[in-house]
C-alpha cells in the first residue's frame, strides 16, 4: 500500500508543472485570445483547420494531462471537432523539450522521427473524428456567443479590458473552472496509472521483443497510463535496452502520451463517443504504422541505437514538491468547497 501512495505521489509531482502550466495556458486562451481568431484559425471542419491544430500544437510543452484544459478552452471558442482532436493528439506526442530530451537520449533519429510521427499522427486523427463525427453548428458556447452577444461585440471592441485584467481573469479561470472540468477525470488517469506501475512488472512486456505483436503490446500498456513524452523517453529507452524495437518504442511513445484514461473520459463528454472512436483509431493505426516504418528504416539503413540513460536524482527538486501540493490543494478544492457552501445555506436557513 506505501508503495503504491509512493507511486502515485511520484506521479503527481512529475505531471504537477506541466498541469499548472496547462491550465493557465488554457486560462490565457479564454482571455487573452479572442476566440474570433481561434474560430477563425481552426472553426472550419476542413483540413486546413486540423493541420493548424496539429502545428500550433506540437512545440508546446504540455502532458497528457495537462493538454486538456487546453483543448478544453480552444473547443469552447470555437475549434471544429477535428481540429480540437488534432491539437489534443500532437501536444503532447511531442513537443520542445521532448524533441531535446529524445535528442539526448535517444538520439538524432528518434528526435526527429517522434514529431514527424506525432504530427501525421494528430492531423489523421482530426481527419477521421471530422469524417465520422460531422458538426452541423458550432461548438455551443461559439454559438452562444454569437447569437447573444452579438449586439455587445462593437462595444466589448471599445470597452476592451486592460491586460491585467485579463490576466487575473486567465488565472481565476484556468485554475477555477478549468480544473473543476477535469479535476474527476485527471484523478482516475493518475490512479490507474499508479495501479498498473505497482501491479505489472516491466519485465513481462520485454517478452515480447519486436515486430507487430509487441507494437499491439506497447498500445495495450500504452493506453490507459497516464506518462508525458518527456517522461515516456528514459522508459522508452528502458525498453529499447532490455531489446524492444525502435518501432514498438515508438509506438509507446506515441500512444502513451496521446491516449489515457483521463483523455478519453473528457473526450467521450465533451466531443462525444463517434469521435472518441475516431480518435482512438486515428492515434493507434497511426503509431502502429509509424513503428513498422521505422523498423524498415533501422533494418534497410543499418542505423545503430544510439541510446545514453539520463541518470536521475533520488529525490524531486523542492519546487517541484510544492507545484505538487499545490495542484493537490487546487483539486481538492473541487469536492471540498461545495461542502463547505452546503454547510452554510444549512446553518443560514436555520437562522
Amino acid at each position: 500500500m506505501m508503495n503504491l501512495l509512493s507511486i502515485f505521489w511520484d506521479l503527481v509531482v512529475e505531471s504537477a508543472p506541466w498541469l499548472l502550466l496547462g491550465y493557465l495556458l488554457a486560462g490565457v486562451i479564454k482571455q487573452v485570445i479572442p476566440s474570433e481568431w481561434v474560430h477563425k484559425q481552426m472553426a472550419k471542419p476542413g483540413f486546413v483547420s486540423i493541420a493548424k491544430g496539429a502545428f500550433i500544437g506540437a512545440p508546446l510543452p504540455l502532458c497528457s494531462c495537462g493538454v486538456i484544459p487546453a483543448a478544453l478552452a480552444v473547443r469552447k471558442a470555437g475549434a471544429s471537432k477535428g481540429a480540437t482532436s488534432s491539437f489534443l493528439v500532437a501536444t503532447p506526442e511531442t513537443g520542445v523539450d521532448s524533441i531535446s530530451f529524445s535528442f539526448a537520449v535517444l538520439g538524432p533519429i528518434f528526435a526527429i522521427a517522434r514529431p514527424i510521427a506525432a504530427l501525421i499522427s494528430a492531423i489523421t486523427a482530426g481527419v477521421l473524428v471530422n469524417s465520422f463525427d460531422r458538426e452541423e453548428s458550432a461548438p455551443l458556447e461559439a454559438k452562444a456567443e454569437s447569437s447573444c452577444c452579438h449586439s455587445k461585440q462593437q462595444t466589448q471592441a471599445v470597452d476592451e479590458p486592460p491586460l491585467s485584467e485579463k490576466l487575473v481573469g486567465a488565472v481565476q479561470y484556468g485554475y477555477g473552472r478549468m480544473i473543476s472540468d477535469t479535476a474527476k477525470w485527471l484523478v482516475i488517469g493518475l490512479v490507474a496509472a499508479a495501479l498498473i506501475t505497482a501491479a505489472v512488472p516491466q519485465s513481462f512486456f520485454l517478452q515480447w521483443g519486436d515486430g507487430l505483436l509487441a507494437m499491439v503490446i506497447m498500445v495495450i500498456v500504452g493506453l490507459p497510463m497516464y506518462i508525458c513524452a518527456t517522461a515516456s523517453t528514459p522508459v522508452a529507452a528502458g525498453f529499447l535496452f532490455a531489446g524492444i524495437s525502435p518501432g514498438a518504442a515508438l509506438v509507446f511513445m506515441l500512444t502513451g502520451p496521446a491516449t489515457n484514461i483521463a483523455t478519453m473520459g473528457v473526450i467521450k463528454e465533451h466531443l462525444g463517443m463517434r469521435s472518441l472512436i475516431a480518435y482512438m483509431l486515428g492515434v493507434i493505426v497511426m503509431a502502429i504504422l509509424c513503428g513498422l516504418l521505422l523498423n524498415q528504416l533501422y533494418d534497410f539503413y543499418g542505423w545503430p541505437l544510439q541510446l545514453s540513460m539520463m541518470e536521475h536524482g533520488e529525490s524531486y527538486p523542492l519546487w517541484r514538491q510544492a507545484a505538487a501540493i499545490l495542484l493537490s490543494a487546487l483539486v481538492l478544492r473541487v469536492w471540498i468547497q461545495p461542502l463547505f457552501s452546503a454547510r452554510k445555506a444549512e446553518l443560514v436557513e436555520s437562522s
